[in-house]
């Protein structure tokens, strides 16, 4: 399996992103615990743009990961309004064994 990176930008919503995120967790926490979610959060925006996510996902290809995370209750509440995935190959770093 090779690792990629899904970046999540979201939508102006932001109470229905508060309503739907423990489903949203709860969801993620499912995908981790089988191991395909190796780590998730959110990541500040620069002034005036989106809240945005990244989540590094295990997956055969770009459209595994997608389909793994199309049940993602923010993808299915439209709380995520564009999802960029690229596959990633890390070289080195303090994790780099425990990603390989």
């Amino acid at each position: 399996m090779s690792l990629f990176t899904v970046w999540y930008t979201y939508s102006d919503d932001t109470a229905l992103r508060d309503t739907v995120r423990p489903d949203h967790r709860a969801f993620l926490g499912e995908l981790a615990a089988e191991g395909t979610i190796v780590l998730s959060g959110p990541v500040s925006s620069p002034e005036g743009a989106p809240a945005a996510a990244l989540l590094l996902v295990r997956a055969d290809s770009a459209d595994d990961a997608l389909a793994r995370l199309s049940n993602d209750p923010f993808q299915v509440n439209s709380v995520v309004a564009h999802i960029d995935v690229r596959e990633w190959t890390p070289v080195l770093g303090d994790l780099f064994d425990a990603l390989s």
